[in-house]
């Protein structure tokens, strides 16, 4: 059975992350995101009360899935109508994520983690142990279809609907009474005695076979008419009672006792191995069809569940979210976006920006030094991630293309992991991202090319980007290569004089007349200064 949570026609398989994943998260921070996604707000009266401890497994889940893109409008609109499900039912996906994991903690216990199998086809121990599995499963898929009936009539997504309209087709009512049925007449061989309430109880087996009888007085052609279990109060057989019972069983008429005969006693225990495992065997397709089911379901609950986290923690710093939409490529339209990752670890609800960039397929950032520029390019990487495994974003509106083909390339701090110059390596960097571009392709670059000389290095990034920019690559980037901005400026006011409409966008980090800072892009040509010496005059006054 399929979860289908996730994506409407397949589960979480052959997935393809981001090529350059690793430098996704670094330069956008990401693990603050996944770490806020692992832990749960408690609330009391409306207000926070404590934060849970990080779920490890909430963790890596993020992790996994952020790191993946969805490919089309349809994806993005399927996860976001699931996430709003469980926003609006928060108990449900807790409740779901419970049930699933602990039923993967239990089939761990008996031994699915170490590589086994659920069962030995050729001990009674490894029979046991199926019996044990098979059991697990129907008694888990009834606690989930229990759930999702408890809550079908709130759920409007399209795959929470499908999900509990699976689960009633494929473990009907009549299937789990069914299986049920099987394991309660087969318990016998799990259990010999059993606690009920203040009195012990004893099964044994019913077994009815009926057969033929051919020449020599031999029997063949058995047939299984009855196999069943038997609960009958517990006797201690050293006890005057029980052994008056077995007195009395011994005078029964037609019958054999196997306890005091050994090689019955074997012939018998070997007749109840082989019905049992005849039987499990028949109950084998009902296992393998929902083999996978509880990893998958656990996997996608798991992205919910923290999905939902993050919601919370969005509302802990007063910072408003919406559910992006999608628009063309040549479009990056937002209103009050805010930097999340800053808003967790500072604690703060962060300035927002707001833009409305229509046919435009390259923005150039410039301005003033500690102006808010690369939070703001970051504030996008964040936002445009988040809206591709459809997740909320800290805006009050976003709209923007779907980009598969995403990379970032921000300046590197100098390591002993560097093995040659930074120069070298960004270009060894923007090599990688050219040889990966795809169909769909945005690049961010933050200061790119800023570790040589501002001639050389305007040189590198003018070649470099309009190059990209021809071959349809969208790019935004922050630089302080003022030779390089005012060239591209210079050739969009030549195209604008020939009537020509130019791709090209240019913001500025606003600055107060004062040397102040408002922390605001504007949409303003490009500065001719990074006013570094507003800088060395505030750190003058300091002294």
């Amino acid at each position: 059975m399929n979860t289908y949570l996730l994506y409407a026609h397949k589960d979480w398989v052959n997935v393809e992350n981001y090529f350059d994943h690793q430098s996704i998260v670094q330069d956008l921070g990401l693990k603050t995101l996944f770490s806020a996604a692992a832990k749960g707000v408690v609330k009391e009266n409306g207000e926070v009360k404590t934060i849970t401890d990080a779920d490890p497994y909430l963790y890596d889940i993020m992790k996994r899935v952020m790191i993946v893109p969805l490919t089309t409008e349809e994806e993005i609109y399927y996860r976001q109508s699931v996430l709003q499900d469980c926003i609006d039912n928060e108990e449900f996906i807790v409740r779901l994520y419970e049930c699933a994991g602990t039923i993967l903690h239990r089939w761990d216990q008996l031994g699915r983690r170490a590589n086994e199998k659920a069962g030995n086809l050729n001990t009674a121990t490894g029979l046991v142990t199926d019996i044990r599995v098979l059991s697990l499963f129907v008694s888990g898929l009834g606690q989930i279809k229990k759930l999702l009936t408890e809550y079908h009539e709130k759920f409007r997504s399209e795959g929470l609907t499908n999900l509990y309209q699976r689960i009633c087709e494929e473990f009907s009512d009549e299937v789990e009474e069914e299986m049920n049925t099987i394991l309660k007449n087969i318990s016998f061989y799990v259990d010999d005695t059993e606690e009920q309430g203040d009195r012990k109880t004893m099964k044994k087996p019913k077994i009815v076979l009926g057969c033929g009888i051919s020449g020599g007085l031999k029997f063949d052609d058995f047939v299984l008419q009855e196999v069943s279990t038997d609960v009958k109060k517990y006797r201690d057989p050293k006890s005057t009672i029980g052994k008056v019972q077995n007195y009395m069983y011994s005078l029964t008429p037609d019958s054999v006792s196997a306890n005091k005969n050994t090689p019955i006693q074997e012939n018998t225990s070997a007749l109840e191995y082989q019905i049992v495992r005849y039987i499990t065997s028949c109950c084998a397709p009902f296992t393998a069809r929902f083999n996978s089911f509880f990893d998958q379901l656990h996997l996608q609950a798991a992205f919910y569940r923290g999905a939902v986290n993050l919601k919370h923690h969005l509302k802990r710093f007063n910072v408003d979210s919406c559910f992006p939409t999608v628009g063309a490529q040549d479009v990056l339209k937002f209103n009050d976006l805010k930097e999340f990752v800053m808003c967790i670890e500072q604690r703060v609800n962060a300035v927002g920006n707001t833009c409305d960039i229509r046919n435009k397929m390259l923005l150039i950032v410039t301005g003033a030094n500690q102006g808010g520029k690369s939070t703001f390019l970051r504030s996008i990487g964040i936002a445009q991630v988040m809206m591709q495994c459809g997740l909320p974003v800290a805006a009050v509106s976003y709209q923007s293309g779907i980009f598969p083909s995403f990379f970032t390339h921000f300046t590197r701090r100098e390591d002993s992991e560097m093995n040659s110059g930074r120069l070298d390596e960004e270009l060894g960097r923007m090599s990688q991202i050219i040889d990966n571009l795809g169909n769909a392709s945005l690049i961010l670059l933050n200061e790119s090319f800023a570790t040589t000389t501002e001639k050389e290095g305007s040189v590198i990034a003018y070649d470099i980007i309009k190059a990209l920019n021809e071959a349809g690559v969208k790019i935004l980037t922050v630089t302080h290569l003022l030779s390089f901005a005012q060239k591209v400026y210079g050739e969009t006011e030549e195209a604008a004089k020939e009537g020509r409409a130019s791709d090209v966008e240019f913001f500025c980090a606003q600055r107060m007349e004062n040397g102040k800072r408002t922390f605001k892009m504007i949409q303003h040509a490009p500065e001719l200064t990074s006013f570094g010496l507003d800088l060395y005059n505030e750190l003058i006054k300091e002294r």
